[in-house]
C-alpha cells in the first residue's frame, strides 16, 4: 500500500458534503480533515502498490460533484507508526 494525500478545494459552502461523499464513495480513503487556508479538505487515500495515482485522482476524485480543484502530496517514508 502506497499512502496519498490530496488536498482539495470545494465550491463555498460544500466541504462537508465532498467529506462525506469521499467517505461514503471511494473504498481506499483512509481519513478526511477539514483545514484552513487555500484549500477546504486534506484527505488521505491508501492505494495498491499497482494502481495508478494520476487515474485515481483524475477518475474517482476530481469527478465528484463540488471539487474545484486539487493537490496532490506523494510521500516516501512514514517515520512513525
Amino acid at each position: 500500500m502506497k499512502p496519498v494525500f490530496l488536498m482539495i478545494k470545494c465550491e463555498l459552502g460544500k466541504s462537508y458534503e465532498v467529506a462525506a461523499e469521499l467517505v461514503d464513495t471511494v473504498e481506499e480513503v483512509s481519513e478526511v480533515y477539514s483545514t484552513s487556508g487555500q484549500y477546504d479538505l486534506l484527505a488521505k487515500f491508501n492505494l495498491d502498490d499497482t494502481q495508478d495515482i494520476g487515474h485515481f485522482v483524475c477518475e474517482k476524485v476530481q469527478k465528484l460533484p463540488h471539487i474545484k480543484d486539487t493537490f496532490t502530496l506523494i510521500t516516501f517514508k512514514a517515520f512513525a507508526s
